[in-house]
């Protein structure tokens, strides 16, 4: 198993993005916004800024997919 390492840039691709919203959507339903809003804030406020900006936007995504599905119902 690879060592984690904070230094490295992680910054997600937006396939990357999207995988993360659909896990979430998947597993938490209507709270999967919320669920990468704390995420996002977790990192934070631990000073990981390239994951607190990765998470916030799969949260923007996720939103942004319910809009969607809103409006087509």
């Amino acid at each position: 198993m690879e060592a984690w390492h904070p230094e490295e840039d992680v910054t997600p691709t937006p396939r990357d993005v999207e995988n993360m919203a659909a896990v979430l959507e998947g597993r938490h339903g209507v709270l999967a916004a919320e669920v990468a809003d704390f995420f996002s804030v977790y990192h934070s406020v631990n000073g990981d800024v390239g994951r607190c900006w990765a998470w916030a936007g799969v949260a923007e995504l996720v939103r942004e997919r319910e809009k969607k599905r809103m409006k087509s119902n």
